[in-house]
């Protein structure tokens, strides 16, 4: 069964065209979709796989839009929710004169104010996981009581058809209306995971560590950790399985979702070949040499949407390398 359900926050990253400049000084916007678990649904359905994605937007224009993207992308929409009187949320971004990216506020001030903060549980339709194998999840969504509630029914869901969970931790603090909360809503939600995706500094603030295996022993239910270092490549354990992987030497244009596309060229390779495929160790390095593929290929062009690769372009950059 090669569907996924992604469930989370879709949104429009808006970068400042501008470069040194403060917020209340730009003229000119970039608005491109985001949202870490939109950006995994798009990626699953340009490399071929079934995937639903679950969230909710305003009944505005951005709205609007995302839904039609989600369309183009061919991925199932019928679980987003619309709100009328939640907007869809919009993130600034400015940028130094170096390139370097700062997160600049977003258009209203509450971070609790946008409608993927209030996805209803009791309007989650079961059928939408029914022959699903896998959620994935990040746990930007435990920062809101409506959303959070939403993940919890979405986990019940997902473990009555026998699917997996992998929880992309995705730190973000300032979608947090209290960020100390995160560390208790976050663990529960792992608890529930069988796989657990961080970078090296989300590891180090929630476990004390960067190491796969010393994570994996701390969460011994796990069947797989993955810790991601950008360029530096990742670390992985996979069901016993352990190792090192460099990043790939390509020309970076924009890093934007390099994460997200790495996550998806996982999950993608798992509902193809089945998860118990990392019991052998040969196997468990090459599905996540597959992954950091998709991840180094979405760097190569601007865009955390537009720059995902199809199959051919990742099998094409795997022979090259």
């Amino acid at each position: 069964m090669n569907r996924a359900v992604c469930l989370g926050e879709i949104l429009i990253d808006c970068f400042a065209e501008q470069p040194g400049l403060p917020r209340n000084e730009v003229a000119n916007w970039t608005p491109l979709p985001g949202g870490a678990p939109a950006n995994v649904a798009c990626a699953l359905a340009k490399l071929g796989n079934s995937v639903e994605f679950i969230g909710a937007v305003g009944r505005d224009r951005w709205g609007d839009a995302l839904i039609k993207l989600l369309v183009d992308m061919r991925v199932g929409h019928r679980g987003v929710q619309r709100r009328i009187k939640a907007p869809t949320r919009q993130v600034y971004v400015t940028q130094d004169e170096q390139g370097d990216r700062t997160f600049a506020g977003f258009s209203e001030s509450d971070p609790a104010a946008f409608a993927d903060a209030h996805l209803f549980a009791d309007a989650l339709e079961a059928d939408l996981f029914t022959g699903a194998s896998f959620l994935v999840l990040g746990t930007l969504a435990m920062a809101y009581t409506d959303t959070r509630q939403s993940v919890e029914r979405a986990v019940e869901l997902a473990a009555a058809q026998g699917a997996l969970v992998l929880v992309d931790v995705n730190w973000r603090p300032m979608f947090w209306p209290d960020p100390a909360e995160a560390p208790g809503r976050v663990y529960p939600l792992l608890s529930k995971a069988q796989f657990i995706k961080v970078s090296d500094d989300e590891a180090e603030w929630l476990f004390g560590t960067v190491s796969a295996v010393a994570i994996a022993q701390q969460l011994p239910h796990l069947k797989g950790v993955l810790v991601t270092a950008g360029a530096k490549g990742c670390q992985y354990w996979l069901m016993g399985n352990t190792g090192t992987l460099p990043g790939f030497a390509v020309d970076v244009e924009e890093t934007t979702g390099a994460g997200d596309a790495f996550t998806a060229g996982f999950v993608h390779q798992l509902l193809h070949r089945g998860h118990q495929c990392l019991e052998d160790a040969a196997i468990a390095r090459d599905v996540v040499t597959y992954a950091s593929a998709v991840g180094a290929l979405t760097t190569t062009r601007p865009g955390a949407i537009a720059a995902l690769p199809t199959p051919n372009e990742v099998e094409v950059f795997l022979y090259l390398n």
